[in-house]
């Protein structure tokens, strides 16, 4: 299958449903008769600018803007830990990365940038205080 085919179809996927894991879009891009592995799935998602919102897989410049931090938060969150002035954010699986879009959408003087895994989010600050102040800000849910 083409690249470009199979993308096409995995828009007019996300498009149409929600699509909320890669192994979902493989059962569905299955049934459309298309095969693709998991890493190829992966490097679609990328390329296309989808992002994973609590609705499924979304295009970035459909998506919805991010909710409220503190919702994200209390949906997601599991631990905060403090390395200086870096923050590490445990979330649910595959919950990084909306956490993520909703800190870098925040006006927050603490966050310098975010970078996010499956179930990590690294929150750069510009100091120990200000990592301290971020930590108690966000756990003001």
């Amino acid at each position: 299958m083409q690249k470009r085919l199979r993308q096409q179809e995995i828009l007019k996927l996300v498009r149409s449903r929600s699509i909320h894991t890669q192994e979902h879009l493989a059962e569905a891009l299955g049934r459309a008769g298309i095969e693709a592995t998991q890493v190829t799935l992966s490097r679609d998602i990328r390329e296309l600018g989808l992002v994973k919102t609590p609705q499924g897989y979304q295009e970035l410049s459909s998506a919805k803007p991010a909710p409220d931090v503190h919702e994200m938060a209390n949906e997601f969150l599991l631990d905060v830990r403090l390395a200086q002035n870096l923050v590490v954010l445990k979330t649910t699986p595959g919950s990084a990365s909306p956490l993520a879009v909703a800190l870098d959408q925040t006006d927050w003087r603490e966050v310098v940038g975010t970078i996010a895994g499956d179930d990590t989010v690294l929150v750069i600050t510009p100091d120990n205080a200000s990592a301290k102040t971020f930590r108690t800000k966000l756990q003001q849910r």
